[in-house]
């Protein structure tokens, strides 16, 4: 049986792969190969959360490969180096791969295939960004024709029909370099089967409620399933062939609703990577050329305390402390937080980008860019400028009983709930009688958000005329 290099990269899974499926219908043996890239290291491994989840899911790949008499090669360095060696001391002669869509990356494939036998497979999106264009042959970039387009697709097979082989087809045993070993973030369990177990007890339920309780950060309403597709766990086709299936089940037009909104979340993922694709300057400058220049504010101090989750917005503090915690951040809070570092604090929306990146388990280029540029108004199917979110408002809205607050901001945990939104509005009295003084135990806000919202709105006003 002829030899294949399976190259894995964001593709952490044993089934529904379709570059692994490839080289099992193409009749190789596959040899699993995971490459610790110097280029992408310290993108994955300095940020802990998201090295931690990576770790602990490469450990879990290797061990599925043991129990079926196969092992996980792991080699460090430039990936043509690595692979033109492995080729050399293996004997294979194909290497299988599935397709990703950062520069970096398609640099790097680039690279590669101009010098060895490289077969690129569709795995990462349901469709190739090159599938989903306007009639004239251009990229979209407003979400909601994209997503038409997108659902008018034949939805493609979810390489789920080829059984894993046991035992593996026989591969050479060659010398590898050990996994790292660093902690798993203790909200996401690492691996395929807990990928799986989330998405079914998703699916079973709160699917169905999805359309309201996903913008409740006080509620579980979310699918955090976002670092398992980050990292392949799950198969995109997989979770929307799953989706599609539970919209039959729906039993009343709400519940059809919340499936519905979940498919649109993924359609979303899956425009962001198409812009990322077409528009790769995205990851360095705005995507609207008017507000590349836009008069940022540089403040280190306020910068570190909206970091830090210390600029006296109960709900923004909140957001960020979670972030730090967990890895992650609803995305009602991500919206929330980020409109307060770019409108409020006027804080270039780069250095939010920047930071989520370093503590997010589900720290994705495409998303996270198209998020940031979003909420920034920089960006393709961007909110317009003067879309700022009332952080007090959004935590009323969302957060109504202050559980979520109470969670992460203890120091407030004791607070009537009229005045934990706006804690700043309680009078000296009812500040000593809760032990909580504004500016010593809590921080006094920032900025006054009617006055930060004017400054904006002027700034942006003349940026684009």
């Amino acid at each position: 049986m002829p030899l294949a290099i399976w190259w894995i990269r964001r593709d952490l899974r044993l089934h529904a792969n379709a570059a692994l499926n490839a080289a099992l219908r193409d009749g190789f043996a596959p040899l699993p190969l995971f490459i610790l890239d110097p280029h992408l290291l310290h993108n994955r491994f300095t940020a802990p959360q998201r090295g931690g989840f990576l770790s602990a899911s490469l450990h879990d790949l290797a061990a599925a490969l043991e129990a079926r008499g196969a092992y996980l090669l792991v080699r460090r360095g430039d990936p043509l180096a690595v692979l033109r060696q492995v080729l050399a001391e293996s004997g294979a002669t194909r290497i299988y791969a599935e397709e990703d869509y950062t520069p970096y990356a398609r640099r790097r494939d680039a690279r590669v295939a101009r010098d060895l036998p490289l077969v690129h497979v569709l795995g990462l999106t349901v469709h190739h960004p090159d599938s989903v264009r306007k009639p004239d042959g251009t990229p979209y970039t407003v979400f909601t024709p994209f997503s038409r387009a997108w659902k008018a697709l034949p939805l493609p097979s979810a390489d789920a029909g080829l059984s894993i082989p046991t035992p593996w087809p026989p591969v050479p045993r060659l010398p590898g370099d050990p996994l790292p070993e660093m902690p798993p973030p203790p909200a996401f369990p690492a691996g395929e089967a807990a990928a799986q177990a989330r998405l079914q007890e998703f699916l079973a339920a709160a699917v169905y409620d999805y359309a309201v309780a996903r913008n409740r950060l006080d509620l579980d309403g979310t699918s955090r399933l976002s670092p398992y597709l980050r990292f392949g766990l799950l198969s995109a086709r997989q979770v929307v062939q799953a989706a599609r299936n539970a919209l039959t089940q729906a039993a009343h037009p709400a519940a059809r609703r919340g499936v519905e909104t979940f498919i649109n979340e993924l359609i979303w993922r899956e425009f962001y990577h198409s812009i990322l694709y077409h528009f790769p300057q995205v990851v360095k400058t705005a995507f609207r050329p008017a507000y590349r220049d836009l008069p940022w504010r540089t403040a280190p101090e306020d910068l570190r305390a909206w970091q830090e989750g210390r600029t006296g917005y109960p709900i923004v503090d909140a957001c960020m402390r979670q972030l730090q915690h967990e890895g992650w951040m609803h995305n009602r809070g991500r919206m929330i937080v980020a409109s307060f570092l770019v409108k409020d604090l006027l804080i270039n929306w780069q250095e939010g980008e920047r930071w989520f990146m370093q503590h997010l388990v589900d720290g994705d280029i495409a998303a996270n860019n198209g998020g940031w540029q979003w909420a920034a108004g920089t960006g393709t199917d961007a909110a317009p400028y003067f879309r700022i979110f009332n952080p007090v408002l959004q935590s009323r809205q969302f957060d109504p009983e202050g559980h979520f607050i109470r969670r992460w901001v203890p120091e407030l945990a004791a607070l009537p709930t009229e005045y934990l939104h706006a804690p700043w509005q309680m009078p000296l009295e009812v500040q000593r009688r809760f032990g909580v003084r504004i500016g010593h135990d809590y921080p006094a806000p920032l900025v006054d958000h009617a006055l930060a919202r004017a400054r904006a709105l002027a700034v942006f006003r003349r940026v684009s005329g």
